[in-house]
């Protein structure tokens, strides 16, 4: 019989057995933004996780982090016909009570303070953050100074008030705030403008790549990194190790983000009722590697 299938190019149809079983077997993954590596990370967990549940994945890129733009994008999912929904969006617009997701469908929120409503999987933006400073405190650095991603992030803006926290509790100086926009450049620019200053002897910055410009701003003005000054990013992303020199960072679990996302996806398929809302939050840890070290001697 399979032989005969496979001489007369049989496939199977999709449309027939979803109507038989009420699955499409397809996930939409509704994106705000591809230029975060964060959020492709995530994409990429996302849908390897689908993948291996049986499922494809149906991707919509939204502009704009609104209330309509995301309505939207439900709707038009809803249309091409997907079992249930996930929403990578590191803006803050489904914290609010006043935004909802007009959908009858299972959805999963990545990064969001929206647990109190919906199904939400987070890194632990804190605990990662507080790790990093600590890291650089215990090094005998009297102050940790941080670039932050940007204001309507909502992983950046737990990143901030944990550094933020965490120097308070040691007693140490809180230094203004310096807030990139996620690309080396920026963090780039800030380095310029820290590299000048040589009482400056440890950066948080709140991604890898910010982590790289402010390397390069300080390898360019003649400070050596750890020894002039430590640097810490946030990510781990697979080319931190090849930095130079190798970038201390916070690491990301993507792929137990993507596959718990496509875990609780598919039990509130299979049971909508089974599942409430709340946060399931994904441990960070250091990685030490040789971009930090105790402050130069004076």
């Amino acid at each position: 019989m399979l032989a005969a299938m496979d001489e007369v190019g049989y496939r199977p149809n999709s449309a027939a057995r979803a109507l038989k079983s009420g699955r499409f077997r397809t996930i939409g993954v509704i994106l705000v933004t591809m230029s975060s590596f964060g959020n492709m990370r995530t994409l990429d967990a996302v849908a390897t996780a689908a993948a291996a549940a049986g499922y494809s994945i149906t991707l919509l890129p939204v502009a704009l982090p609104t209330q309509g733009e995301v309505a939207g994008a439900v709707n038009r999912l809803a249309e091409q016909a997907v079992d249930g929904i996930v929403i990578i969006m590191e803006a803050h617009i489904l914290d609010r009570n006043d935004v909802t997701v007009p959908t009858g469908l299972p959805v999963v929120i990545v990064d969001s303070d929206a647990g109190a409503r919906y199904t939400v999987v987070d890194t632990d933006q804190t605990e990662g953050a507080r790790l990093a400073t600590q890291h650089l405190l215990d090094l005998g650095h009297q102050r940790v100074w941080h670039i932050a991603g940007p204001e309507s992030s909502y992983s950046a803006g737990r990143r901030t008030a944990s550094w933020r926290q965490t120097l308070a509790a040691a007693g140490a100086a809180v230094p203004p705030v310096l807030v990139g926009d996620w690309n080396a450049q920026s963090g780039y620019e800030h380095g310029v403008r820290l590299a000048a200053d040589p009482a400056v002897t440890a950066i948080f910055a709140s991604n890898d790549q910010m982590a790289l410009g402010v390397m390069r701003a300080m390898h360019e003005a003649g400070r050596s990194v750890p020894a002039s000054c430590s640097v810490v990013g946030f990510d781990d992303m697979s080319e931190a190790d090849a930095f130079w020199p190798p970038l201390t960072t916070v690491h990301q679990d993507f792929g137990q983000v993507g596959r718990l996302c496509i875990e609780k996806l598919l039990a509130q398929i299979d049971s909508p009722a089974a599942v409430g809302a709340g946060t399931t939050i994904v441990p960070t840890h250091l990685v030490m590697r040789a971009s930090t070290a105790p402050p130069p001697r004076t």
